[in-house]
């Protein structure tokens, strides 16, 4: 009995690594699987249970209605990418811009640097009314939110990157008389360049929610309404 234990103890083992193995080919299938199996969940415990859509509407449901509205949706999906993307842009160059600056003086990081923290501690609920009605125009007010949120990660990385080179580059850049913006342009932008880039993956993210959080406060309809207002 227990020499029959074993081949089968043997066989399973070799299933499961013949399992894992088909799996490491092909990794997309274990968060497939995964998907199936909370989708499933989900329309079983909202059948089950009863629950009225207000709350907590089905998988089916949401697909159905994406599939009706499709048009209204992704039009308004439209709006807010292009908010996003313009948010995006412009914290990218002014957060940018506002590095250089704190690089080049210490009086101006110094002078400035409080109040970008306390720009990113603010919420944007508190302060999105302001602009959207000191600024007119609704897509550019709802831009202007959107920068706000996704400024401060694009000002801390740039700056921190700027400030990361090696002290004996610095000192031979120095010793054959490159000036400020030889060194900043040829020595320390290269050398942040993996910080900026987890500014601007950070800045991303931030943006969009920026703009949806926006979109919410503002509450403007018409055709050119983003998707946090249509939802």
């Amino acid at each position: 009995m227990t020499h029959d234990a074993i081949p089968s103890q043997t066989s399973r083992s070799a299933h499961t690594r013949t399992l894992l193995a088909r799996l490491a080919r092909r990794p997309w299938l274990l968060p497939l699987c995964v998907a199936a199996l909370l989708l499933g969940g989900w329309q079983t415990w909202v059948t089950v249970a009863d629950i009225p859509p207000y709350l907590l509407p089905s998988p089916w449901r949401i697909a159905r209605t994406l599939t009706s509205d499709w048009g209204l949706l992704s039009a308004a999906w439209w709006v807010t990418v292009k908010i996003t993307l313009w948010a995006f842009v412009c914290a990218a160059l002014l957060g940018m811009a506002v590095a250089f600056a704190f690089v080049q003086s210490r009086w101006i990081e110094a002078a400035f640097f409080p109040y970008a923290v306390l720009l990113q501690v603010t919420p944007i609920v508190a302060i999105a009314p302001l602009i959207i009605i000191w600024v007119k125009d609704p897509t550019w007010s709802l831009v202007l939110c959107a920068t706000l949120v996704a400024l401060f990660p694009i000002i801390a990385n740039t700056t921190q990157g700027l400030r990361s080179v090696s002290p004996g580059l610095a000192a031979y850049f120095a010793l054959q008389g490159a000036s400020r913006w030889q060194m900043l342009w040829r020595l320390r932008l290269p050398s942040a360049l993996p910080y900026v880039l987890t500014g601007w993956r950070i800045s991303g993210g931030l943006a969009l929610i920026g703009a949806v959080v926006a979109e919410f406060v503002a509450g403007t309809g018409g055709t050119a309404t983003g998707l946090a207002y249509q939802i």
